[in-house]
């Protein structure tokens, strides 16, 4: 049977009860998932510290629980995965920002591509669908929202990654040495794909920070693309 598991600012140094008191944890647990005094939660602090918790009341502003066990959440990827994906139409890029925190990528950074049609996001809804996504895959941390950046500030705070992988069908196929037990920027760009003048200044870069790879012989979705390169660094961890 599932547990099901919340992160939040919990105190969980010690065993013993603790009360759930902000509104979103509190109406999951009450109206949405309608979990009853003796089930079981798991509840994280955002740091890999865990504690699994009985239920003992709830009530419309607050639930108490009894933390029955302390634990360090052991599920997160060996790579710090850093995904730098350009903005995308409609809610393509909420669907990046869900799949890709279910497949363990730490860092999300939208860019302004010069193919970039959409040029704002709301950052509150966002920061919702990461933690919900977080918590439904069993992660012990939520990943990091970044500031929108411009390709080319994007590229230049990037130089301090071990590598960047930019997706282009141009590239070369992935290898599995090139990636692992490193931070890995992973470059993801519009709709219309990166301009010329963007993918020339990748291969001014050196090439031991930046290569350029391809996803196979189909041309895939940007969203799609996103995935798909989070599932890959990850999955040579």
């Amino acid at each position: 049977m599932k547990i099901h598991r919340f992160i939040g600012k919990y105190n969980l140094k010690n065993k013993g009860e603790l009360n759930i008191s902000d509104k979103e944890s509190v109406s999951q647990i009450r109206n949405v998932l309608k979990l009853h005094v003796g089930e079981q939660i798991i509840l994280g602090d955002g740091e890999l510290n865990e504690a699994v918790c009985k239920i003992r009341s709830v009530d419309r502003n607050s639930v108490a629980v009894e933390i029955m066990e302390l634990k360090m959440n052991r599920n997160e990827t060996g790579n710090y995965g850093i995904l730098y994906c350009s903005i995308l139409k409609k809610e393509n890029f909420e669907l990046v920002v869900q799949k890709t925190t279910e497949l363990g990528i730490k860092e999300i950074i939208p860019i302004i591509a010069e193919r970039t049609v959409k040029l704002n996001l709301n950052r509150e809804r966002l920061e919702k669908i990461m933690k919900e996504s977080a918590e439904q895959s069993g992660r012990g941390q939520l990943p990091i929202l970044g500031e929108i950046l411009s390709f080319y500030k994007a590229v230049e705070y990037a130089k301090d990654n071990d590598l960047n992988i930019f997706f282009d069908a141009s590239g070369g196929l992935i290898n599995k040495t090139e990636v692992i037990g490193k931070k890995i920027g992973i470059w993801v760009g519009p709709e219309g794909g990166w301009a010329y003048g963007e993918m020339k200044e990748v291969l001014r870069q050196t090439q031991d920070k930046f290569i350029i790879i391809n996803l196979g012989k189909l041309i895939l979705r940007a969203e799609t693309a996103a995935i798909v390169g989070s599932f890959l660094i990850n999955k040579f961890e």
